[in-house]
């Protein structure tokens, strides 16, 4: 079979879409490394200056980045993990169980898809106001532990990848369902899983509408959160808020730095079972 190979065409599209796709990060860096009088000249710059550690300080301290990014952490990775499992087990019961009601059930959870959330934050405001759970992490974290979108996905998932004959062997061997889930299921979801983990982690760290009306600066604050911190005040520095927002970038890169090969893994081996 003849291996395919990349010509000189193919590096100068890529070259031009890589640069296109890194160019708001690099510029952010070097808005972040200026003041903001040199930012409203123009041209802006577009190179780096001598101002980002003092920048970065500036945010750290002002926006309280440092319990912005831990609570975010423990926001973006709860949600994620939430909704990879209970998608997967909801995906897998429409997929390969036979109930009735199935299929309305299934389409009531896809029709979910087409509310807009904001018809949902004042009834649910004044659910956690009456839980008292107003300024804390789990106004955030438990009314996205599940997506519809995650339990589609999976669905569709499992159906193509999940042969139902594989479900009636193990049960013919005496296997229980929660058997069948963590020893046939799962392996065979953990490519979808990973990047519908992925998916809803990048979704609940940049998520903003939810939290600003949940959390508050001064209490529980996730990085969105904090970050309206530093575009306060008369006139707003520039250069303080994109070192904010450097830093609220920064983890999400490391992430796809150290799991970017099993995310895109986990995406191929999907698509070959597919």
């Amino acid at each position: 079979m003849r291996a395919l190979r990349a010509g000189r065409l193919t590096y100068a599209v890529l070259g031009v879409f890589t640069l296109g796709s890194l160019f708001p990060l690099v510029w952010t860096a070097i808005a972040a490394s200026r003041n903001s009088t040199r930012l409203a000249r123009t041209p802006p710059p577009f190179w780096f200056g001598g101002n980002l550690g003092r920048n970065l300080s500036v945010a750290w301290t002002d926006a309280n980045m440092g319990t912005a990014l831990l609570n975010t952490v423990i926001v973006a990775g709860t949600v994620a993990a939430g909704t990879v499992v209970f998608s997967t087990l909801a995906g897998f019961a429409f997929a390969r169980l036979r109930f009735r009601g199935s299929r309305v059930l299934l389409a009531l959870v896809v029709g979910t898809m087409l509310i807009p959330p904001q018809l949902s934050v004042v009834p649910l405001y004044m659910l956690i106001a009456e839980l008292s759970w107003t300024d804390r992490l789990q106004a955030v974290v438990l009314p996205t532990l599940v997506s519809a979108f995650g339990v589609f996905f999976m669905r569709q998932y499992l159906a193509q990848a999940l042969p139902a004959e594989l479900v009636e062997a193990a049960r013919t061997d005496g296997a229980s369902s929660l058997r069948i889930v963590w020893h046939v299921v799962f392996p065979v979801a953990r490519p979808a899983m990973a990047v519908l983990g992925m998916l809803t982690f990048v979704m609940a760290w940049n998520d903003f509408f939810w939290p600003i009306v949940a959390l508050t600066q001064n209490g529980s604050p996730t990085v969105q959160v904090a970050l309206t911190g530093l575009g306060r005040g008369y006139v707003p520095d520039q250069s303080v808020i994109m070192a904010g927002a450097l830093l609220g970038t920064l983890p999400l890169l490391l992430v796809f730095l150290l799991f970017g090969r099993q995310i895109v893994g986990g995406i191929m081996q999907g698509a070959v079972k597919g």
